[in-house]
């Protein structure tokens, strides 16, 4: 194998790798031992028609495209290391020449890792997060907490009102016929969370349960599904249960039952130690974001578009395990909002392109610091990867590669980058 790299504009590279004639004969003999059993010759059992005949009779191509691939396959990789390119994307290949007896050529459009160049990294001034709970906070605490600890009462003897949990039976039409998503049974639905489009919810108000009436109401002009946008529609609703939430009074009663203190003005105030708890933790969070937010605002660096439709990518994928294991596939969520996964990546783009940038500078602070990950810290974060996984260390050092060990190495790095840019801001 030969190789020769291009760099392009916008850390763009191109590598164009030659395979010997010899090499991709082997490739060929390899394409037809996988494939030989999809032909059928006269005078020969299926699989067993020789090479030269299967090519007689479909011409010299028909293995082509197979030992391509496998050419492809064994030698990117070794290019790739030998392009020292720290290449950051899927491969776009192109094949330059294939043909029987000459050498096999094909080219490879890359993204390369792009050069960071760090502004004001050292002493940037940001807002300092405030720690202070407000006597707001503590009533909206309190308020959530008395809601946990409401009681829901069946309704029969009066119609719907304002606030009321009901379920329902719908049918919508439009001009008088059906429409997709338009009907279900035994759906629930909170009366003023304004869930449904328009004034669904309102005309709800005064039905009794078992009573069915007609709610009319025209679907918003930028609604996500074209079909129904800016249409008006008639819904046949029946009404099947009222449940009404009963909040308990706040005194303290409610306080000695829900917390060890007698009072609700001791139950206050350890809520209120709690909330300034968490917020000094958030606290340091938000300090940190500020600052590396601010540090990457003063850098520059030109983020190829094969790196940024990456990104994307990957973090579709992360919602959709999300999704998943909250019972929802991509596609049913895409089907439920209207999305496509075009739309879905050129949403998922901004915050793209935020994480690569993100990333790129602290490991460009990390390199212009010299910071440098011990044995001991590495040792330590193996340590607590155990404990959380219940594992013993020597058991997940042995799960774990080389290539995995190094990205735990270059994290540490990354994080020790955020401690130091910290330490060095000035937090007004």
């Amino acid at each position: 194998m030969t190789l020769q790299v291009e760099k392009l504009e916008k850390n763009m590279a191109k590598l164009t790798v030659e395979v010997s004639a010899e090499q991709f004969a082997e490739c060929i003999q390899t394409a037809y031992k996988k494939t030989k059993n999809r032909f059928a010759l006269p005078g020969f059992r299926k699989g067993k028609a020789p090479l030269n005949m299967i090519e007689k009779m479909y011409g010299v191509e028909v293995f082509y495209e197979t030992a391509a691939d496998e050419a492809i396959n064994d030698t990117y990789a070794e290019a790739m290391k030998e392009s020292a390119l720290e290449i950051v994307s899927r491969p776009e290949v192109e094949i330059v020449q294939i043909e029987k007896g000459k050498p096999f050529i094909y080219a490879a459009m890359v993204a390369v890792k792009p050069e960071v160049t760090l502004g004001e990294y050292k002493g940037v001034e940001v807002e300092k997060a405030s720690e202070e709970v407000t006597d707001a906070e503590v009533s909206a605490e309190l308020i959530r907490i008395q809601d946990q600890n409401s009681r829901i009462i069946t309704i029969e003897d009066r119609g719907v009102e304002d606030g009321d949990q009901t379920v329902i039976d719908f049918k919508g039409m439009i001009d008088g016929a059906a429409f997709e998503g338009g009907e279900a049974e035994d759906y629930s639905l909170t009366i003023g969370s304004h869930s449904f489009i328009d004034t669904f919810e309102e005309q709800l108000i005064g039905k009794n349960v078992g009573e069915t009436c007609e709610v009319n109401v025209t679907f918003p002009t930028e609604y996500h599904a074209k079909n129904l946008a800016g249409k008006p529609a008639v819904f046949e609703v029946t009404i099947k249960e009222i449940k009404h939430k009963e909040l308990p009074e706040l005194n303290d009663e409610f306080a000695s039952e829900v917390s060890e203190f007698e009072t609700l003005d001791e139950y206050k105030a350890d809520l209120k130690k709690n909330l300034e708890e968490r917020k000094k933790k958030e606290a340091v969070t938000l300090n940190e974001d500020k600052v590396v937010e601010a540090v990457v605002a003063n850098a520059s660096m030109d983020i190829p578009e094969p790196m940024l439709k990456a990104q994307a990518e990957s973090m579709i994928q992360e919602n959709a395990r999300r999704m998943q294991s909250q019972g929802i596939s991509l596609d049913q969520y895409m089907q439920y909002t209207g999305m496509t996964m075009d739309m879905l990546r050129d949403q998922m783009k901004p915050q793209a392109e935020r994480r690569i940038k993100t990333r790129l500078v602290l490991e460009a602070v990390a390199e212009a610091e010299k910071i440098e990950v011990t044995e001991e810290q590495m040792d330590e974060e193996l340590k607590k990867m155990a404990d959380t996984y219940k594992m013993e260390v020597d058991k997940l050092k042995e799960y774990m590669g080389d290539f995995e060990k190094e990205q735990m190495k270059k994290d540490l790095a990354v994080q020790a980058a955020v401690d130091f840019l910290v330490a060095e801001a000035k937090l007004v």
